[in-house]
């Protein structure tokens, strides 16, 4: 028995794109995914809704999916849906659960291809039922064609809400008003780089169109909006909201969903110790890679979204390119051929990249969103504040790890995944440091929940013959 050439987790846009180029180079995948079809969040459920009039509905971008995910279904490659990983040991050994029972998978490569996560805005009030994000909303209407029964408010920016703004009022649904948070000024940062994003022409004019789309179907649209809080005891009922030029109102409000921008889901990549560097121009943290995708720690790749945010298109390309890379790591393709084959890709991943500095600085989030009200639940596992952590973050200049050991941010169910970079920021801002410098939380196994039941179920290790 020996292990697999490689294993991806992720069978989203570059999870898919890998394995079919790994294929091709001759080496034994395994894919795992904790979703029951292939095609990640952007392209969720596209096998069965592609034919659906809801397909139509999603875009064209979203169609570009299907036959992405039949080549995947065609490559060989060995797939395991509804799988949840929760620990990597160096060498590698994964162990992973499904149908309740764990197990363990051997590979000498693996490729992270775990895509974004959405960009955590906390906003008080933001735990109250009735405030989802446009993502959870996306999720239902993807899976379900589900649409709010009532008019809902939207806050926040980015080419994301403009979607699903778009997507909801195909699909029948109503729109009460939408918060923009896009601060003043943010289009002439911006237009130092529209020369570039010209390259990305079309979804440039895709963007346009939606404006244009959505001011033609009367959405009301409230700009420049510095702060939200959501009002209820129970559930919401109620929006307050405040603007640069100084507007205070209170509207009622059944949902409302929040969205700022996304970020590259690291969770894994830290738990396995790979380098990672803030970037500016996208408030987050990227992880560090070669032209090959190859992180700090050798033999793991990190491909698609889950590499700096770039969208579907890219995402494919990445993993192409990822994949390339490992077919040349482990002999199976020579440096020579695996340049020439690398080359076309990388030309259109550059065109792929060209619109993001301008999409970057032009929905660059609020301040706000980085430095909440001291009364703003920051980690809604631990119900710990704002206004917590930073009274911590004043006391011997501490580091994350510090703050989840002493308030115990970071320490529920998501680990981390939904507070840990405003903690980063609250940080940052109070000891006056980078959030570079200041770095997150140590990530350890599990990396999602597993139970003791689970783990007296733990086979031998799955390999190839």
């Amino acid at each position: 028995m020996k292990p697999f050439d490689l294993l991806i987790v992720g069978a989203g846009p570059a999870g898919m794109s890998a394995a079919v180029t790994a294929r091709k180079a001759g080496l034994n995948v395994v894919v795992i995914d904790e979703q029951p079809t292939p095609g990640g969040q952007i392209w969720r459920g596209i096998e069965t809704v592609a034919a659906t009039p809801r397909g139509t509905l999603l875009g064209e971008s979203y169609l570009e999916g299907r036959p992405v995910a039949s080549a995947f279904r065609l490559s060989g490659a060995t797939y395991e849906p509804e799988t949840q990983l929760w620990q990597i040991e160096t060498g590698f050994r994964a162990f992973v659960t499904k149908d309740r029972k764990a197990r363990v998978i051997e590979a000498q490569t693996i490729l992270l291809a775990t895509g974004a996560q959405e960009r955590p805005a906390p906003v008080r009030g933001w735990n109250l039922p009735g405030v989802l994000t446009v993502g959870a909303a996306q999720i239902l209407l993807k899976n379900a064609g589900q649409v709010p029964a009532k008019p809902v408010w939207l806050a926040g920016s980015g080419p994301l809400m403009l979607l699903y703004m778009i997507q909801l009022i195909k699909a029948g649904g109503k729109i009460a008003g939408y918060l923009d948070t896009t601060p003043r000024g943010r289009l002439i940062s911006a237009l130092p780089h529209l020369p570039r994003a010209l390259l990305g022409a079309i979804d440039l004019y895709k963007g346009i169109q939606w404006s244009l789309e959505l001011r033609a179907a009367g959405v009301k649209t409230i700009r420049h909006v510095t702060d939200i809080e959501a009002l209820g005891h129970e559930d919401l009922k109620s929006i307050r909201y405040w603007t640069a030029s100084g507007t205070e109102e209170t509207v009622e409000a059944d949902t409302l969903l929040l969205h700022e921008g996304v970020i590259p889901h690291l969770h894994m990549a830290l738990s396995l110790g790979c380098n990672v560097a803030w970037r500016d121009d996208q408030d987050c943290f990227v992880p560090v890679l070669d032209e090959w995708c190859e992180s700090s720690k050798p033999n793991v790749f990190i491909a698609g979204d889950g590499a700096g945010i770039a969208g579907a298109r890219a995402a494919t390309l990445r993993g192409q390119i990822a994949a390339l890379g490992i077919a040349i790591k482990l002999g199976r393709m020579s440096p020579k051929e695996g340049s020439i084959t690398a080359r076309s890709l990388r030309k259109k991943l550059n065109r792929e990249l060209a619109l993001r500095p301008f999409l970057d600085a032009l929905f660059r989030p609020r301040k706000a969103v980085f430095e909440p009200h001291d009364d703003t639940i920051v980690c809604r596992c631990e119900e710990i504040t704002a206004g917590q952590i930073r009274a911590t973050a004043r006391i011997g200049n501490p580091g994350p790890n510090q703050i989840k050991a002493f308030t115990r941010a970071g320490m529920g169910p998501c680990q981390g995944r939904q507070c840990g970079h405003t903690v980063t920021r609250i940080i940052a801002d109070t000891e006056g440091r980078t959030p570079d410098d200041v770095g997150f939380y140590n990530i350890r196994p599990p990396l999602k929940p597993v139970t003791l039941g689970e783990l007296a179920s733990l086979i031998e290790p799955e390999s190839t013959q």
